[in-house]
């Protein structure tokens, strides 16, 4: 939304806000250190298509312990040893393989509770080629053979929701019947077309006969409604073993837009916590009245936590192009010249939670990478401001050049919302556990 006009709240934020040049003096901020109370149940996981490690980070947090984390991108896959080389506790113990994923006998490790990963999205992007399940860079066969050879008790599976276009509807289901029943395989010089076909007629008819089958279940979540400070949509494929005896439901969101437009239009408790002033608070924009009507005249406000904006997340660092010697004392922080703008790229505003994070096909696509200031101007997302964006830790660095890291970062899902759906699958396995105990 657009803020236009606003004065700064207090001098020490102007430089951040409002990109003008200021003599004040800048408190050095050292990343925030946060703890994590990590599930103490031993269970195993195989993280596969690893990046640069948000999805694996979510789930180790949920108490799952990794067996083999893999990912072909030698960069990444620098990224997490740069990591485990500074002894970062998520990632410390992590069995990185640097590898193709094809290369990997899955049967040699034993049993796994979880196998998760984001297979390549670029065939189904909407920023990518489009070329779905023609295009080499699909790696689905190979997460379908990952369950088929671990036979984990639940497996998840991230992707773009440009999974769900019609264009490639057919394709998603055959997908998920491969996983539903992973052990109907595709025959020798079979299509994928023939075998989707095939593998319909031997469900319908013969339920797998008794073999291996997960129940499977397939939703988008916006990772804002999970307290992503980004409007991220994501397409999620989870199963749970048939044999467990458990339903998934997908985790119910914990934070909203109208919780956001509440506590700022409504209460002003949002301005009032960033210390904003009522005098330099913006006009509420038009668009929004009649979307505010229903909470006129009532004081029972909406009953989850607002979306966290680009504020939240980014309110205490300073703007590393005016003040780039403390910014050079934070990682990852530094500015990074050239933004502009065009149509359709226009940059995230402060107080709303950023656009979507892209890798790009060709690189960088600037305007979504991007942060529009108060005042009109704008500049890219350091790595650093990118990383918690994603809700990276802070005390978790990224080597390589701002591009790389950006497509990184860009690939990689939140660390937060893998947490959330790793603690619920966490929680069904442990109500199947309990369903056996009490059938013994």
């Amino acid at each position: 939304m657009q803020d236009q006009g606003r004065k700064p709240a207090n001098d020490s934020k102007r430089s951040y806000l409002s990109g003008h040049r200021t003599q004040t003096t800048t408190r050095v901020l050292a990343p925030r250190s946060r703890k994590y109370q990590r599930d103490t149940r031993h269970l195993a996981s195989v993280e596969l298509f690893a990046g640069a490690g948000g999805l694996g980070i979510g789930v180790g947090r949920a108490g799952f312990e990794s067996k083999l984390v893999v990912d072909w991108n030698s960069q990444a896959c620098t990224t997490i040893r740069t990591n485990q080389a500074l002894n970062h506790p998520e990632v410390a113990s992590w069995p990185l393989r640097e590898c193709d994923v094809r290369e990997i006998d899955f049967r040699t490790l034993g049993t796994v509770d979880l196998v998760s990963g984001g297979p390549p999205c670029q065939p189904f992007s909407l920023g990518g080629k489009h070329h779905g399940p023609l295009d080499a860079r699909d790696m689905f066969p190979q997460a379908i053979r990952a369950v088929r050879e671990l036979m984990p008790r639940a497996f998840v599976f991230e992707n773009v929701p440009g999974l769900k276009r019609p264009a490639f509807a057919h394709y998603l289901g055959y997908v998920r019947d491969q996983l539903a029943f992973p052990e109907v395989t595709i025959r020798p010089q079979e299509t994928w077309a023939d075998h989707a076909r095939r593998l319909r007629r031997e469900i319908d008819t013969s339920n797998s006969g008794g073999g291996l089958a997960y129940r499977v279940r397939v939703e988008t979540a916006n990772a804002a409604d999970f307290g992503v400070p980004q409007k991220r949509e994501r397409m999620f494929m989870v199963g749970l073993r048939s044999d467990l005896q458990v339903d998934w439901t997908f985790p119910r969101a914990t934070h909203s837009r109208d919780a956001l437009l509440w506590q700022q239009w409504i209460t002003g408790e949002y301005w009032d916590r960033h210390r904003i002033g009522a005098s330099d608070r913006p006009t509420m924009p038009s668009r929004l009245r009649r979307r505010l009507e229903p909470f006129q005249g009532f004081d029972i406000p909406p009953q989850s936590k607002p979306w966290r904006t680009v504020r939240d997340a980014l309110n205490d660092l300073s703007d590393p192009e005016f003040d780039p010697t403390s910014c050079r004392r934070i990682p990852n922080h530094q500015f990074n010249p050239g933004a502009r703008v065009y149509a359709g790229h226009t940059g995230s505003r402060f107080d709303e939670p950023a656009k979507v994070l892209k890798a790009g096909d060709h690189g960088v696509p600037g305007g979504e990478n991007m942060l529009a200031r108060d005042d009109g101007t704008f500049r890219y997302f350091s790595v650093r401001e990118a990383a918690r964006l994603q809700t990276f830790p802070d005390s978790y660095v990224f080597p390589g050049s701002w591009t790389e890291t950006m497509r990184q970062i860009g690939n990689a899902v939140p660390v937060k919302l893998a947490h959330v759906f790793a603690t619920r699958l966490r929680d069904c396995i442990g109500a199947s556990e309990s369903t056996l105990d009490i059938a013994v």
